[in-house]
C-alpha cells in the first residue's frame, strides 16, 4: 500500500489520521504540490495516477484511488477494526454529513488550486485572499457550531466518545484556519474538540510539523 500526500494538504492529513488511527501500515510518497514553476503534482507519473492532478492518492492492491473521504470509506470497509464510522444508520448518516460540510462545502473553496487562481489569475490581492479564505471558514464553521453544540449525539468527539470521520475531517481544517489566522472564538465546541483529537497519538502523530517532507 502506497499513499501520496503532502504533509500541509488537508486531505492527505485525513488520511495520515485515519493510518494511525486503524493501525494500516503504508508507504507515504511526498508530492511537494507547491513548488515555484510547478509542483510535483504536473509530472507525467503522477498525472497517470490522478489526472485531476490533486493529493492523495492511494495506490492499493493494483489500483489507484482518489478523493480522501472515498478512501476513508474503503478502508472502513477493508480494515474495520478500530471503526471510524459509529453503528447505525443514522449516526452514519450524521457523522457522513459533517465531515462533507468540511470536506465538500468548506475545503475545496480554500484549496491551494483555488487561492493560487485568485491571486494569479484574478490578481487578487493578498489581503483579499485572507478575507476569502476567512469568509468561507466562518461560514462552514457558524454552521458546524451549533449542528455540534446543540446536539445530543454529541459527546466527546463530533459523534459520541470516539473518533469518526467527521473529527478527521475536523480538525485539518481547524488546523488550516488556525495558519490563516481565522477568528475562532465563537467555536468553542469545535475547539473542544479539536483540542481533544489533538491529544491522541494518531491525530498528533500525523500532524503536519511532524511529516518527513515538511522540512
Amino acid at each position: 500500500m502506497k499513499l501520496h500526500g503532502f504533509f500541509r494538504s488537508s486531505a492527505s492529513y485525513r488520511l495520515r489520521i485515519a493510518l494511525a488511527l486503524k493501525g494500516i501500515a503504508a508507504e507515504q510518497v511526498a508530492v511537494h504540490i507547491s513548488r515555484p514553476g510547478g509542483g510535483d503534482q504536473f509530472q507525467p507519473g503522477f498525472r497517470k495516477l490522478n489526472p485531476q492532478l490533486l493529493v492523495p492518492v492511494l495506490e492499493d492492491d493494483g489500483h489507484a484511488f482518489v478523493q480522501s473521504l472515498a478512501i476513508l470509506e474503503y478502508w472502513e470497509e477493508t480494515h474495520p477494526t478500530p471503526p471510524i464510522l459509529p453503528e447505525g444508520a443514522a449516526a452514519r448518516a450524521r457523522v457522513r454529513g459533517l465531515a462533507l460540510m468540511i470536506a465538500c462545502e468548506m475545503h475545496p473553496l480554500n484549496n491551494l488550486r483555488v487561492l493560487n487562481y485568485l491571486t494569479g489569475t484574478l490578481g487578487a490581492s493578498e489581503d483579499a485572499k485572507l478575507a476569502w479564505y476567512r469568509h468561507w471558514v466562518k461560514l462552514g464553521f457558524d454552521a458546524l457550531e451549533p449542528m455540534l453544540a446543540n446536539s445530543a449525539e454529541t459527546g466527546i468527539f463530533c459523534q459520541g466518545d470516539a473518533p469518526t470521520i467527521a473529527d478527521i475531517c475536523l480538525v485539518p481544517q481547524v488546523f488550516n484556519a488556525k495558519r490563516f489566522d481565522c477568528p475562532l472564538g465563537d467555536y468553542p465546541t469545535i475547539m473542544r474538540i479539536y483540542e481533544t483529537c489533538e491529544k491522541l497519538p494518531a491525530f498528533a502523530a500525523a500532524h503536519p510539523s511532524r511529516q518527513p517532507d515538511a522540512a
